[in-house]
Order: structure tokens, then C-alpha cells, then sequence
């Protein structure tokens, strides 16, 4: 089974990603939160061109250092017998649930982290300026942003000694969850309510896309609500209320960050 996964991750990511993205797009036309701001076609483009960078860029580092691949940590850990799950006896469902959470609390502190340190605002920054919130604002990323975080998922993956099925469930929950609290979807107030309890929900990300700084530096989850609830940066709702709060970065009130090519090079601007 494992080595299934391993030689399949590509394949079965694709799958969850399409299904998940058709499901989350499919709610965001029945039932919209937010009117749109900008070309819906000409943002897809952006979004989804600046996934297909980000993968081949970590896919290209990952031929030049294979270790460089979360899947591949773990293979390589199991292997060596590094990490804390390969020192213990534990039961497989404990570890999978164990790396998950952890994982999922690493790239809460990761996200934290670039909205407080300079040089990775700049690169964060291009997710944030995109002027609305859909399913594929959870793509929009970028390259070397991504890259970042695949040297981080590796270290953690490393240091816990996670299995490769842990590995692979939680690439799959994150990308899904991601789609999901991006996605302009409207939830029945007390479905939302039960639901933020657990996970991150659509009206409770879009607090942390708001224009205003002291919004969007809070909810910084992606998955587990809990994090943001622990350490005192869980906002629940936006001051102006979710249709009135503006969303993207204040001095990119433009079709800008629409535009695939300005996107990739915002990070190198002069401010």
C-alpha cells in the first residue's frame, strides 16, 4: 500500500484537487457569498498558471535534491529510522493523526510568520492583493513562496519520522481545506457556526483577507480553526460585516492583480 501511494501521490492529489475544486466552484455559483470585483475567467488564469509554476518549480528542485519532496522525506526517514514515530511503537492511526496535527500547526506558525517578517510579506503578498476570494484563490501562490513551504513540510515530516500515507493525507487535506475557506460560498449561519468550531470556515478566512491590516492579521488557519483560538489571533467577523468589507491589499485597488505577469514580479517591486 505504501509503495502504491508513493508511486501514485501525483495521480491521487490531482483527482482530490479537480473534485474538490469542481464541488467548491459548483456552490460558488448557487449559492455566492460576495459579488464579484474582477473577470472571473482572467483571474482562473492567474491563479491557476501561478499552481502549474509553483508545482513545476518545486517538481524541478525535487530532481535536483530528491529530498526536497515531503513524500520523499518520509520514505527516506522511515528508511533511516529518523524521527520520532520510527523510535516509537505507536499505532499507524495515532501517528497519521498525530503528523497531521502538527503539520497542520506548522503551517499556521509558517503563514504567521510571513505576514511579520519582511522579506516573506513580500512574497506572501501576492496571495493577499488578489482582489476577490473563490476556490482558486487557495492556488495563488507564489512559486517561491511554495518552495519555501516544501523545505519546511520536509523538515517537520523529517524531525516527526512521518509515515508516507500521514504525509500524503495531509497534502490532501490542506489543499482541500484551503479551497475550501478561500471559496465564495455562502453557509447557513448555523452550519458555519458548528463547523469553525473544528475546521476554518469561507466567512471566517475572508476576515484574514481584508484589506484593513489589523484583519488580515488574524484567522490565520487553513485547516483546524484551533490554532488561531489558542494563541489569541481568531477574529470571527470583519467590521464592516462580510459583503461590506473590502478585500486585497490597499494600494492594489486595481485590475492589477489580475494580471498573471505583474503577479509574478510583485515581489521583486521597489516600494
Amino acid at each position: 500500500m505504501t509503495a502504491f501511494l508513493f508511486s501514485h501521490e501525483a495521480t491521487l492529489r490531482l483527482l482530490v484537487f479537480m473534485t474538490i475544486f469542481m464541488l467548491c466552484s459548483w456552490a460558488e455559483a448557487i449559492r455566492p457569498r460576495r459579488p464579484k470585483m474582477q473577470p472571473r475567467l482572467q483571474r482562473w488564469f492567474t491563479n491557476l498558471t501561478m499552481l502549474a509554476l509553483a508545482t513545476l518549480l518545486v517538481r524541478a528542485l525535487a530532481a535536483l535534491a530528491p529530498l526536497i519532496g515531503a513524500m520523499a522525506a518520509a520514505d527516506f526517514a522511515a528508511q533511516k529510522g529518523w524521527g520520532l514515530f520510527n523510535q516509537t511503537g505507536w499505532p499507524i492511526w495515532l501517528e497519521v493523526m498525530f503528523a497531521v496535527i502538527v503539520l497542520d500547526l506548522a503551517i499556521w506558525a509558517q503563514h504567521l510568520a510571513t505576514h511579520h517578517i519582511p522579506l516573506l510579506w513580500r512574497l506572501h503578498r501576492v496571495h493577499h492583493c488578489d482582489r476577490d476570494l473563490d476556490a482558486s484563490s487557495a492556488l495563488r501562490f507564489h512559486p517561491l513562496e511554495i518552495a519555501l513551504s516544501a523545505l519546511l513540510k520536509v523538515m517537520v515530516v523529517t524531525a516527526l519520522g512521518a509515515s508516507i500515507e500521514a504525509v500524503l493525507l495531509f497534502e490532501v487535506v490542506l489543499n482541500a481545506s484551503a479551497m475550501f475557506n478561500h471559496a465564495n460560498m455562502r453557509l447557513p449561519q448555523w452550519l458555519d457556526g458548528l463547523l469553525r468550531l473544528v475546521v476554518v470556515t469561507p466567512d471566517m478566512h475572508r476576515v484574514h483577507h481584508s484589506i484593513h491590516r489589523a484583519e488580515h492579521d488574524r484567522n490565520f488557519g487553513f485547516c483546524l480553526s484551533l490554532w488561531d483560538r489558542l494563541f489569541g489571533t481568531y477574529k470571527p467577523q470583519p467590521d464592516a460585516g462580510q459583503l461590506g468589507m473590502t478585500i486585497g491589499l490597499e494600494e492594489w485597488q486595481d485590475d492589477r492583480p489580475s494580471r498573471l505577469g505583474w503577479a509574478i514580479r510583485l515581489p521583486f517591486r521597489r516600494d
